[in-house]
């Protein structure tokens, strides 16, 4: 299997119970919790997420250490939904793209060397906060990093971290994100919302029990 490079989902990756959260502050973009490139991520798509989140922990047997776990949960999601755009913007500056085909083989990859779906979706839920609806998601993050990381020619060690880092935080600042300040802002040098510390380059070789 050829090395990968991904960005943790919340970093993945990617976090008791945080409140569900209600109309933004900002009074230049009220209801949204970001806005990336022009683009809003409104509060509502954020609530969704960490209600599947929630939904998602509620039913494991270890539900109480999960929800412990995630109290910033919405930090988290938002941090993911954030640097996905950021993702995306990196992949669409340097000409690659993800393929349906390719999102599944990955997902496929990600299952077996987890030992199945089902350890796949717990091993995410436990270490990234991600509901088993959004682990194509990941799979995503992941064919995307590849590319991009090929197409820079990152290789292992502190030089390929710092090409791939200086690539994202220009893509960052170019896409002038405006985070609403009841989340925090947005560090385009670290690649994070200040509020919430995510190591978000990881070798994920191995299957994402690893902290991919």
């Amino acid at each position: 299997m050829h090395r990968r490079t991904a960005l943790s989902v919340s970093a993945a990756a990617l976090l008791a119970a945080a409140p569900l959260l209600t109309a933004c502050g900002s009074d230049a973009h009220p209801g949204a919790a970001a806005v990336v490139g022009g683009q809003r991520i409104e509060v509502s798509s954020l609530q969704a997420q960490v209600a599947d989140v929630r939904a998602a922990q509620q039913a494991s047997p270890q539900a109480a250490q999960l929800i412990r776990e995630t109290g910033d949960l919405s930090r988290q999601k938002l941090h993911g939904m954030i640097f996905d755009r950021v993702v995306d913007r990196v992949a669409a500056d340097n000409g690659v793209d993800a393929t349906r085909a390719e999102i599944q083989r990955t997902r496929a990859d990600f299952a077996r060397q987890s030992g199945g779906e089902e350890q796949l979706a717990a091993v995410l839920l436990q270490q990234q906060g991600v509901a088993p609806d959004r682990i194509d998601d990941v799979a995503r993050r992941a064919v995307l990093m590849n590319k991009i990381a090929a197409k820079l020619g990152v290789t292992d060690g502190p030089e390929g971290q710092k090409k791939l880092t200086e690539a994202f935080s220009r893509a960052s600042k170019a896409l002038k994100i405006d985070v609403n300040p009841r989340y925090g802002a947005w560090d385009s040098e670290k690649i994070q919302l200040a509020t919430y510390t995510a190591p978000w380059v990881r070798q994920i070789s191995k299957a994402p029990a690893a902290g991919a």
